[in-house]
């Protein structure tokens, strides 16, 4: 057996999870913004000692550490990054500037959208004088219309290493058809302009970034990756150095959002935004699996964000328009949303509203932290809520690790929103609790209930630091029978990345017929379709084997984005068949279209009469690899009073009063237990809150399920269902 590491940086904690065999431990370790090196080293070093071991003699017996970052993210939302140039097709340097007709609604919250007079389009990341043009053309077809000169490049370069850039994006028109000429232009620049005049300066190519349609989606896609590869390249090779240093010499491996992960050589900077939600998500789907749970809603409850992701009939959901802060990119990404509402989430008054009590999306992060964290925090907190209203130990917080002053949380409150309102310390921080729950609950109800689905028909996946301490306050929004948790939901991000596979994605984009006035065209489409297939086949085997993985192992699955004749949005769907080689195959994949097209939109909606088009092949290259087991045991008829460890007074939103309260140690309780609403259970990793209509039950694989009155409880299920496998 070996160890293996997964972290996951929050916004106020880093979170990892590490395992060896079916043993599995987890650590939460403050994240250090000024340098996210040293919080991921801590993690690691703390996850050693777990069990006994300096971190170097760990990482010895370490076969794989995987990383989900938000090192780019950051400097995409702080537009903190570099100064970028583009070269682009001449008379096309505006692209971006003009970008969609919807471009300056994307990335924005709903209430800010309907705001249409004050509602702007985003500041560009690039300014024009760094955009320049060729007098170069390649048509729609890939040939060559205007030839590239080379005195041009050379010329338009000297302008933009003039201007300061220290990274050059080449955008050209078509460039995805045929990307000779953006391949001359890198090599221009990589020959009279060595490392050793310009120093580290990138040069990106949209063809390699996203060889799709779209020349702004493209461009567009190539500049965020640019715009966050620099500091992430700076901290990940300084973390690469800290590792080969204590003689770990296999590659570290970065998450991506696309639901896969690679070595960082190989990644796409673009590729690393969002890869803890979207590991969380994963995590959700493993788990549920051990119950056949079709339909899931994840959600984490950290210090910064709340994320929400949406399973039905276990699919995980991708979005091949995907757009990053305000920028739509041509990414094909896993869908989760993201909310400004944690416990380090700052509530305030919106004078601008009649004094109106807020909570988030500002967050008091790590640093300095909520007022109770006693590190220069002056803004009342949801976690200094918690703690007035006693649903958190200032003396066990983190398991003891952390101490928090409860005086400072009271006066923060007091002196911010209590006397400002005209209302006492403990009725401000129930309406703080009380309004973060809402607006989780309200947001997983626009996901869920809005888009046809009925809540009661899901289960509900609380992680996160703070998820098993408001889960039972959200949920009264969608009121969902069951929500689960399990031993490392604190650290959701980071268990959910030890459950993903090795995958890689490929996309082309190709626009093929394959019926026409509702009949299939013939085989003569079958040698490009397969053509296409092959060589996107052959990328994948090419970069895995460069990993050091047997193509034998690989597993592929095609996806197609297919639309009928006129249409502009395309579907995607998951083909039976990843080569056509007859009529019949050809009308296989046009009725598998017709079906997942009319179940998504209704059988009036299709119209196959307008022919059968392919816009964009999505070929998904995966290999298996070993996750933590969740091994069965026998449930125990004993009591959980065994696990009570006192008493406390805690204020329950559900009755608007204090209520002498059992307090249950997690560690003591064991398969089988049920312990009945209102409790708190204290963990050395999080806190859980058993509101007054609830029970919380320790089932057969030792996950946490939180039952709502009036829904069969978990109890009764273990005892009437054979549950027992192992995985």
């Amino acid at each position: 057996m070996q160890f293996t590491f997964d972290i996951d940086v929050g916004g106020t904690f880093t979170d990892c999870f590490v395992c060896f065999g079916s043993d599995a431990r987890l650590v939460k370790t403050p994240t250090t913004y000024y340098d996210l090196s040293v919080c991921f080293m801590n993690a690691l070093e703390e996850g050693a000692q777990l069990f006994g071991l300096s971190l170097q003699e760990a990482l010895l017996q370490t076969s794989a550490i995987r990383y989900s970052t938000t090192i780019g993210t950051n400097s995409l939302i702080e537009r903190n990054g570099p100064k970028l140039g583009v070269l682009t097709t001449a008379g096309f340097e505006d692209t971006i500037y003009i970008g969609r007709s919807r471009q300056w609604a994307d990335g924005i919250i709903a209430q800010e959208n309907r705001d249409v007079a004050r509602i702007e389009k985003p500041k560009p990341l690039i300014e024009r004088s760094q955009i320049v043009g060729l007098n170069e053309r390649v048509d729609s077809f890939g040939q060559v219309v205007i030839p590239l000169q080379r005195e041009e490049v050379l010329k338009q370069v000297q302008y933009l290493v003039d201007q300061g850039v220290t990274g050059i994006v080449v955008g050209l028109l078509w460039a995805f058809k045929n990307p000779a000429h953006e391949q001359m232009v890198k090599t221009i620049i990589e020959e009279e302009y060595p490392d050793s005049y310009l120093g580290r300066t990138p040069v990106f190519l949209s063809s390699e970034i996203s060889a799709k349609t779209g020349e702004y989606g493209r461009i567009m896609t190539a500049i965020v990756s640019l715009y966050i590869h620099q500091q992430l390249a700076d901290q990940i090779s300084d973390i690469g150095e800290k590792l080969r240093d204590l003689g770990y010499v296999k590659p570290l491996m970065l998450v991506h959002n696309t639901g896969g992960m690679k070595k960082v050589s190989r990644t796409k900077a673009i590729l690393t935004h969002n890869a803890g939600p979207v590991s969380g998500l994963y995590g959700s789907l493993y788990v549920g699996k051990l119950y056949d749970e079709r339909n899931i809603i994840f959600t984490d409850m950290g210090g910064t964000s709340y994320d929400i992701g949406i399973m039905v009939d276990q699919q995980i959901p991708a979005d091949s328009d995907f757009v990053i802060d305000r920028w739509r990119t041509q990414i094909h990404a896993v869908q989760t949303k993201s909310i400004g509402a944690g416990g380090g989430s700052i509530a305030w008054i919106n004078e601008a509203f009649g004094n109106l009590l807020e909570v988030g999306p500002m967050s008091a992060r790590a640093m300095p932290g909520p007022a109770a964290y006693d590190l220069g925090g002056t803004e009342p907190t949801v976690t200094d809520a918690d703690i007035v209203l006693g649903y958190l130990n200032p003396e066990y917080y983190l398991g003891g690790n952390m101490q928090l002053n409860y005086d400072l949380a009271y006066q923060a409150i007091r002196e911010k929103i209590a006397e400002p309102l005209g209302i006492d310390v403990v009725t401000a921080a129930a309406r703080i609790r009380k309004i973060v729950d809402a607006r989780m609950g309200q947001e997983i109800y626009k996901e869920v209930a809005l888009r046809g689905h009925d809540p009661h028909d899901f289960v509900l996946f609380a992680g996160g630091g703070a998820g098993a301490l408001h889960c039972c306050g959200f949920n009264e929004h969608i009121e969902t029978p069951r929500i689960m948790t399990c031993p490392y939901s604190p650290i959701f991000g980071a268990f959910g990345a030890s459950t993903m596979n090795i995958m890689h994605l490929y996309e082309k984009s190709s626009f093929m017929k394959l019926t026409q006035y509702g009949k299939p065209i013939g085989t003569e489409v079958c040698d490009r379709f397969n053509e296409i297939v092959h060589e996107l086949k052959e990328q994948a085997n090419r970069d895995l084997q460069l990993e050091g993985f047997d193509p034998q192992d690989i597993t592929y699955t095609l996806e197609l984005e297919m639309k009928y004749g006129s249409q502009l949005n395309a579907t995607k769907i998951t083909s039976s068949l990843l080569f056509i080689h007859s009529a019949d195959d050809v009308r296989e994949i046009a009725d598998t279209f017709s079906t997942a097209y009319s179940d998504r939109y209704s059988a009036e909606a299709a119209y196959p009469a307008g022919g059968i088009v392919i816009e964009a092949f999505i070929l998904r290259a995966e290999i298996e690899v070993p996750h933590y087991p969740f091994i069965a045991r026998e449930l125990e008829t004993s009591s959980p009073e065994q696990a009570i460890k006192g008493m406390r007074d805690v204020y329950w939103l559900s009755v608007e009063q204090f209520v002498a309260t059992p307090v249950y140690d997690y560690e003591k309780l064991r398969p089988g237990h049920c312990v009945a609403g209102p409790a708190i259970i204290e963990s050395a990793s999080t806190t859980y809150a058993v509101e007054t209509n609830y029970t919380f039950t320790i089932d057969t694989y030792g996950n946490g399920i939180f039952d709502r009155l009036g829904a069969p409880s978990t109890e009764q299920r273990l005892l009437q269902s054979s549950i027992g496998k192992e995985v």
